[in-house]
């Protein structure tokens, strides 16, 4: 009896992954318009229209078009393009095309452009620009279609790796604490290593690498694919996400690795008491979670209000670039899981709602 429950329940965590795939694959299409990095249908978001690869002005000035150039760069939630302007070997100007980032970050990502103006292109093609903290993938993305439209540019055959390993510092400690996460909890149970854990999940994961999963992130990969050695990160917060639940391990990125639920966690240890609810109090908000992530899943379907993948709380990590709203959120989740333990996972959060679909829980 007991080999056929285990059946059932892997069937059933297995039919449910393959819902939240499809759900993910659906609003990737609704909201960017592509699939893996296929075209599929009209695009009706903020791409830009279809475009040669350079084209001269009326005074000479060269204007190179990156769209083409470099179509398999991305950022965080989608593909970066730009112009620049060239004029007497000199760049005059970089301009940002429409794109899928989120604004805020983007904008903040977008500050490094300015190092280019004014530089020739020898100079411009050997710079070493750094990403700006609390926008890397953006950061990344612009700098890699700043070195495909510069080699255009010069008439230079080789091109900058679009996905190439971070060896960068930060990107190694992010590796070493995801993968921490993701191993040792299955082996060391042991409170004062969780709490360590938790730590380390707040300090290097959320605040120093700003790596998490969301809506925003987990659309485009439905959109794009994932790049793994690009964000090698956050393919190890996929795998605990989906793959765990397979062997037996559900909500586990909810509780060893996701951040933000780390960081209500260690916020609830700082006071004692906790408000109780009664069962069917809790009834009635897991009713509530599951009404609001269908509502929020029909915006982005029909297209009413998708931004609203912009104000998950968990972009209050990279708070150099979160809006006031995310910070404003975020804060009050923080002073309610002080009486409430961990409120945003188990009564509101969309994307755990996903994660539940995908392990077949309601």
């Amino acid at each position: 009896m007991n080999m056929k429950m285990k059946a059932n329940n892997k069937i059933r965590t297995l039919m449910g992954l393959l819902v939240g795939i499809f759900v993910l694959s659906t609003l990737a299409i609704a909201k960017q318009g592509s699939w893996m990095g296929w075209k599929i249908g009209k695009q009706q978001s903020r791409q830009t229209a279809t475009v040669g690869n350079v084209r001269t002005l009326q005074d000479g000035t060269l204007v190179v078009n990156t769209t083409h150039l470099a179509s398999d760069v991305t950022g965080y939630a989608g593909k970066t393009p730009l112009e620049i302007s060239v004029k007497d070997g000199r760049i005059v100007a970089v301009k940002v095309l429409p794109n899928e980032e989120t604004e805020e970050f983007f904008g903040h990502a977008s500050t490094l452009l300015r190092q280019y103006e004014g530089k020739s292109l020898d100079e411009a093609a050997n710079m070493k620009v750094d990403a700006v903290s609390g926008a890397t993938f953006s950061s990344r993305a612009l700098i890699a279609n700043m070195q495909r439209g510069l080699a255009y540019a010069r008439k230079a055959q080789p091109q900058a790796p679009a996905d190439s390993f971070d060896c960068s510092t930060k990107n190694i400690a992010g590796i070493v604490v995801v993968l921490m996460a993701a191993i040792l909890p299955l082996f060391v149970k042991n409170r004062r290593y969780h709490l360590l854990q938790m730590v380390l999940n707040v300090v290097v994961l959320g605040f120093w690498c700003g790596t998490f999963l969301s809506y925003t992130s987990l659309i485009g990969f439905a959109a794009r694919g994932v790049h793994l050695t690009a964000v090698a990160i956050a393919a190890v917060m996929l795998v605990t996400a989906f793959i765990y639940p397979l062997l037996g391990k559900k909500s586990y990125y909810c509780t060893h690795v996701c951040p933000f639920g780390a960081l209500q966690a260690l916020t609830g240890k700082a006071c004692r008491y906790k408000l109780r609810f009664s069962p069917k109090t809790l009834r009635g908000l897991n009713q509530f979670r599951r009404i609001l992530w269908a509502v929020l899943m029909l915006l982005v379907w029909t297209g009413l209000w998708s931004k609203w993948t912009d104000y998950e709380p968990f972009s209050a990590f990279i708070f150099q670039s979160a809006s006031w709203i995310v910070l404003l959120l975020a804060a009050v989740i923080l002073l309610v899981s002080s009486v409430i333990t961990r409120p945003y996972c188990r009564f509101v959060c969309p994307m755990g709602t996903l994660f539940r679909l995908c392990q077949g829980q309601k």
